[in-house]
């Protein structure tokens, strides 16, 4: 399978950002102890990814993306389309039923399902695995969070933030090495 420098520095750039904001939302409570130092650390490489995406993709912007094939764009933007409506959707049910608590497990729950039919559009194998783990981490984080009294942001972030982390560093890999 032939990699396109563009879609993965890209998804380098959006998976290091997300890292980050997920590292960010686990420091809602987190337990007493390095935990902070450690999400602070992961939020930075996460931004750093980021930006070495964002600088790759742009200066190769022209060398070709899977989303340049009919219809390719507009199926992406439709799965991303119906992502944020499902969350928002329930972020608003938990909202309105005072669950605000689960919001953090709520929306990595929906962004794991979202990578299902976003592998084939993509054409990247790997977002499979990448969905299974983010769709079930929300259920065991939960679990975590409530046997040990954390948050269930700091459970659902100290699993997402490094899972995307690792996916964002083999998309920068995968990107450096196809040039």
């Amino acid at each position: 399978m032939d990699v396109f420098v563009r879609d993965a520095a890209m998804t380098t750039a959006v998976f290091g950002f997300f890292a980050s904001a997920w590292f960010g939302w686990a420091q809602e409570r987190p337990p007493a102890g390095p935990a902070t130092w450690w999400l602070g650390g992961g939020s930075a490489v996460g931004l750093l990814l980021a930006v070495f995406g964002g600088v790759t993709s742009w200066l190769h912007w022209d060398s070709g993306s899977v989303l340049s094939g009919e219809g390719g764009m507009d199926l992406y933007l439709l799965v991303l389309g119906i992502e944020f409506g499902v969350a928002l959707l329930g972020v608003i049910v938990l909202l309105a039923l005072g669950r605000s608590a689960y919001l953090a497990p709520w929306v990595c729950l929906v962004v794991g399902v979202h990578f299902f039919p976003l592998a084939p559009v993509l054409a990247d194998p790997g977002l499979y695995v990448l969905a299974a783990l983010l769709t079930v981490w929300p259920f065991l984080a939960v679990r975590w969070a409530n046997r040990r009294d954390l948050a269930p942001s700091f459970a659902t972030g100290a699993g997402a933030g490094p899972v995307l982390l690792v996916f964002a560093l083999v998309n920068g890999v995968a990107s450096l090495t196809a040039l």
